[in-house]
């Protein structure tokens, strides 16, 4: 049984950062591969600022190119709808998989506003990345009140080396300085996106012509 971390989002657009998180959990864990799912209308962003979902999957799938355990999904692009996550791991679970869902501190602690969180926590396990200067603490009311809520045994388990048998996992990955809102503002301004994201996709950015308008 392979060991797949689902790495969801808006991807809007992809850049190293999402990269080398992706590559750290995978590393630590020691799993075979990560998923990249981006988001066809996420139910907790505002779509005015998104780019089409076929070209933000279409930079998801240029910038994982060459990673030979890197994979791009368009589970979400394929269904109609909000992209809800319980939906989409019930489909991927079909695979026979084991599911690992990797997501930031604060989407954690806003879990119980998702759809169906408790079938959410039984169908992969979920990886917690803090963000970087994160006041992320796990014996907080709030992430205690969360993983009660979700029926999650084994508490909150720190992981450097190995995937532990049970619990909430929690990695401390390397996070880069960059954001999606950040380059896309590069964009608008005509700026530099080198060294951010891969060129390929900066390419595929300006030959799309992509976030060049102010959003709505």
């Amino acid at each position: 049984m392979a060991r797949v971390a689902v790495f969801g989002g808006s991807f809007n657009p992809i850049h190293y950062g999402h990269l080398l998180l992706a590559d750290e959990v995978l590393e630590r864990l020691g799993l075979d591969r990560v998923l990249f799912v981006p988001a066809a209308a996420p139910p907790h962003k505002p779509t005015a600022q998104l780019a089409p979902a076929a070209d933000r999957f279409e930079m998801v799938r240029l910038a994982i190119a060459g990673h030979p355990r890197f994979e791009a999904s368009d589970v979400e692009l394929r269904r109609a709808g909000p992209s809800y996550t319980v939906d989409t791991l019930r489909e991927l679970a079909a695979a026979g998989d084991a599911l690992l869902l990797v997501i930031g501190s604060e989407t954690f602690l806003d879990l119980l506003s998702w759809r169906e969180p408790r079938r959410l926590a039984s169908l992969a396990r979920l990886v917690i990345v803090p963000r970087s200067g994160s006041a992320f603490d796990p014996e907080s009311a709030a992430a205690q009140k969360v993983l009660r809520e979700i029926g999650v045994e084994g508490g909150f388990v720190h992981a450097d080396a190995t995937l532990p048998a049970r619990g909430v996992v929690i990695v401390h990955a390397t996070s880069l300085p960059l954001s999606a809102s950040e380059l896309r503002r590069r964009v608008r301004e005509g700026r530099s996106l080198a060294f951010r994201m891969p060129p390929a996709v900066i390419e595929y950015i300006r030959a799309r012509g992509l976030y060049r308008a102010e959003p709505a």
